[in-house]
């Protein structure tokens, strides 16, 4: 998929180019730094000390050479102060330039850890947003394997500003029944209504009841005068997978992959349940993952990063696999 959140260990994944988080002047400080030296080999670290002094936000890279990764980008991210450095700023380039600098060297999948969470002070919520919209930004305009690693499940937890209301949406013995009871407050995290939500809430016509999964989802495109790159960015969708399912109107999706087209589409709940059926799924009370859809569907959160890191926070799979 083009982006995911993962707990993983960057030194075994098997990806084209891992992010190492680093000192201006060279050296081996502790954590994934260390780790990811120590699984590379000596080498890395030699390879790193002919840059000698690193500039903040400038990256560079080098080989893997004892790790999985073909590759390793060396960046020096800022220090958190107190927020009005232009640290947040900083952040971002910091990013987008790891980014840049992978796409120029035709990286095609990076595992990024969690950049300043640690000793550099940035509140792990804030380096969470930052990361975030730094790496949507990226994919609006490039096709690359994104994986954001994090490790400190609680504090990431804590960084989403509605974790807690999910928990006790989950915990309510009786949510599935009250469903209706939420929509009112659908404003709390502040969202515009999407142009399906607008219309009248289920609409039997938007369903030919002889389409089947695929050709309903590119009716649905037609209809609202989308394209489908927009589409398949939005479902967090590998271009090759929606290409393949384009040219083949009987391909059977994922349960993954088709709720992540209703979320692209915007569709309403009532629609997300009539377009998945289409593919022959549902969606259960007695499911944690198709509790967590259902709420976000229901508060308009049609946002593939923001419902992914609420996914991921529950442990759940997240959504855009390829199939």
């Amino acid at each position: 998929m083009p982006f995911d959140i993962q707990r993983h260990d960057v030194t075994v994944m098997d990806v084209h180019a891992v992010v190492n988080s680093t000192g201006q002047t060279p050296s081996i400080g502790q954590g994934v730094e260390k780790k990811i030296n120590d699984a590379a080999g000596p080498l890395l670290f030699s390879a790193r000390k002919a840059f000698g002094q690193l500039n903040i936000s400038e990256p560079v890279i080098t080989q893997g050479y004892n790790l999985k990764a073909t590759w390793v980008i060396h960046v020096v991210a800022p220090v958190y102060v107190d927020g009005s450095h232009q640290e947040e700023i900083r952040l971002y380039e910091t990013y987008m330039n790891v980014l840049g600098l992978a796409r120029k060297n035709q990286i095609s999948t990076i595992a990024i850890p969690l950049i300043t969470s640690g000793n550099l002070g940035f509140p792990k919520g804030l380096a969470l947003k930052i990361a975030i919209k730094a790496i949507k930004t990226f994919l609006e305009d490039d096709e690359m394997d994104v994986y954001l690693i994090v490790y400190d499940e609680k504090a990431y937890q804590a960084s989403l500003t509605f974790f807690d209301r999910v928990r006790s949406y989950l915990e309510d013995e009786d949510t599935f029944d009250n469903d209706s009871e939420i929509l009112p407050v659908a404003d709390m995290f502040d969202k515009q209504p999407s142009r399906l939500v607008e219309r009248e809430m289920f609409d039997e016509d938007m369903f030919d009841p002889d389409q089947g999964f695929v050709e309903s989802l590119f009716d649905h495109i037609d209809r609202l005068g989308l394209d489908d790159v927009t589409v398949y960015k939005k479902a967090n969708i590998d271009r090759k997978l929606f290409s393949k399912m384009k040219s083949n109107l009987d391909y059977q999706p994922s349960k993954r992959t088709a709720i992540a087209f209703a979320l692209a589409l915007e569709l309403s709940l009532e629609d997300t349940i009539t377009f998945i059926a289409r593919a022959g799924y549902a969606l259960s009370s007695s499911s944690k993952f198709d509790l967590i859809i259902r709420y976000m569907i229901l508060h308009r959160t049609y946002d593939l990063y923001e419902v992914n890191q609420i996914l991921f926070a529950f442990k759940q799979k997240t959504l855009g696999s390829l199939d």
